[in-house]
């Protein structure tokens, strides 16, 4: 069925049929038609405005990652998509589904290098050069198909970014469009059996084998976990996987507690893992390490080379190794004993990380078993890769190998407005919080109720560190000058705390969770009382190769 409709209206149907319900965007005069379409159903997709391009696409990032749904923001062309593409960048890297929808300049203009309003040389190359995949909407009549193979792209294979754009006058533009259909379920690529029956005779004879998890497998924890328990396997998260198995679980294992087993490691099996911490993090594998590696991507397999590829979805595949295993195997002994007391000694080891060790288990005390945890780069945050206990699948919100400063706040906001009955919490350093401080301005309008703590040492600490490490003691670009959080926070309508001590972060922060609404706790410390948490997040071998 064909319907009269603008250009604008044709993707915003698109939207609609593929269950969009949130965009983050800011308007500018070449998507006018866009957002005049939005307003037209605006009882069905919440417009959520931020006030900077980069935070439409950090909080679309958000709310992929925690929801598992596709994440849409929209920026006008050229130096609107430039100020989002850090964003992009950080959701190409962390494998998250988010759509840009962006103008372009006159269709007569494109490639003219007149220099019209936001023209960039050739913005499709920029865009694809960042993104999984995108394209052009040249008439209203190509919005349909156009949209539907971007959800395509973004819901099979590796998830990631995709970006549309449309000229300025094609958005307001009225024509026949075909009305979009209820688009089909998407089939993924299907593990190869052969490889699932080598993989189970490998483990068969393994020892030792060990499970790395990522942001690939957060679909198919329930198959990851029952898989661990079968072969008594550690399950190992860097970033990405974590809480796919359970910290309280015996068999749910941090980085440092993972690097514990390495060693004794006869057959690591990779689930949607880049595998960094097997290639970059950890020392040189132990002798005659077998790989089995399963991933939707099958460029992974040239990368890592593993001794068994298994290209297909983490979940039918870990499924499929587990009736392979079980065909193939007799039950395993619980080495529950074992590996509680390695953890527990890495629980013990970790302690002495302070002061930022005692801020994250006070804020593990308060924040739901299901609440949101949501990174930045600073030095709490590269402690809580390993120091904070991470319990249901996608609660904890990474940027990933990016590390993208600046992302936490923005991000957080996405995270709630994907979930609005769950606690989130932010956490960020002085200096990547001042990156987005714009947006308490977003948090107040829109209800977006998030408590941000803000940990302030009056440096971008590690940067400072290295410097006075690496260089005699010398530092430079590193100190900042900082603004009165709690009066910053007041200033933009939300309540503003200031704590110096665990306690009294847990006491404010089970306050401001109850109160429900958007504030900021800013949390002084001590910059040459801080620990680096670095020795457990890369050997000291390793950090001197790597630097």
């Amino acid at each position: 069925m064909t319907e009269k409709m603008t250009g604008g209206e044709a993707i915003v149907q698109s939207l609609l049929v593929h269950g969009v319900d949130t965009v983050f965007g800011i308007p500018g005069v070449q998507t006018y038609g866009f957002f005049d379409a939005l307003h037209a159903v605006r009882d069905q997709i919440r417009l959520i405005h931020p006030r900077h391009e980069q935070a439409t696409a950090y909080m679309a990032f958000g709310y992929a990652k925690s929801t598992g749904r596709h994440g849409v923001f929209s920026v006008v062309p050229g130096p609107g998509v430039l100020n989002a593409s850090a964003a992009v960048c950080s959701a190409y890297g962390a494998s998250a589904p988010v759509l840009c929808v962006t103008g372009q300049v006159p269709s007569d203009f494109i490639g003219s290098g007149k220099g019209h309003l936001h023209e960039l040389p050739d913005q499709l190359a920029t865009m694809r050069s960042i993104t999984k995949w995108a394209a052009r909407i040249d008439h209203p009549a190509e919005a349909p198909g156009v949209m539907a193979e971007a959800f395509r792209q973004m819901s099979t294979g590796r998830p990631r970014p995709v970006a549309v754009e449309m000229p300025w006058e094609v958005f307001g533009m009225a024509a026949p469009v075909e009305t979009p259909g209820t688009p089909a379920a998407y089939a993924q690529i299907a593990p190869d059996p052969d490889q699932l029956e080598q993989a189970a005779r490998l483990l068969k004879h393994a020892r030792n084998p060990m499970i790395m998890v990522g942001s690939g497998a957060q679909h198919a924890h329930e198959e990851v976990r029952a898989l661990a328990e079968l072969l008594q396997a550690p399950v190992v998260s860097w970033r990405g996987g974590r809480g796919i198995v359970p910290d309280d679980h015996y068999l749910g294992f941090t980085c440092a507690a993972g690097f514990q087993r390495w060693a004794h490691t006869d057959v690591l099996i990779g689930i949607g893992s880049r595998l960094e911490l097997q290639w970059f993090r950890w020392p040189d594998p132990p002798a005659n390490l077998k790989i089995v590696n399963i991933d939707i991507d099958p460029t992974q397999m040239s990368r890592i080379k593993p001794a068994v590829p298994v290209v297909g979805d983490a979940q039918a595949a870990t499924r499929g190794l587990i009736a392979a295993v079980l065909n193939d195997g007799t039950p395993r002994a619980s080495r529950r004993l074992e590996f509680e007391e390695i953890k527990t000694r890495v629980d013990a080891a970790i302690t002495r990380i302070q002061p930022h060790l005692g801020y994250l288990q006070a804020i593990r005390q308060v924040l739901p078993r299901d609440g949101f945890f949501v990174e930045e780069i600073c030095q709490a945050g590269f402690t809580s890769y390993f120091g904070f206990p991470v319990h249901t699948p996608r609660s904890f919100v990474t940027c990933g190998h990016q590390g993208t400063l600046g992302f936490g706040y923005s991000t957080s906001l996405g995270v709630k407005a994907g979930n609005p009955d769950k606690a989130v919490v932010s956490i960020s350093g002085d200096g990547g919080f001042m990156f987005g401080v714009q947006e308490l301005a977003t948090a107040v309008q829109h209800r977006l109720n998030v408590v941000s703590i803000v940990f302030n040492n009056g440096a971008f600490g590690n940067v400072l560190r290295d410097q006075q490490q690496r260089f005699d003691g010398r530092s430079i670009g590193a100190e900042l000058s900082n603004p009165d959080f709690v009066k910053l926070a007041e200033s933009f309508g939300m309540p503003g705390y200031r704590v110096g001590t665990p306690a009294r972060l847990r006491q404010v922060l089970e306050r401001a969770l109850a109160d429900d609404g958007p504030a900021l706790i800013e949390v002084e410390v001590e910059r040459a009382a801080e620990v680096s948490p670095w020795e457990f997040l890369m050997p000291p071998s390793q950090r001197a190769q790597k630097a």
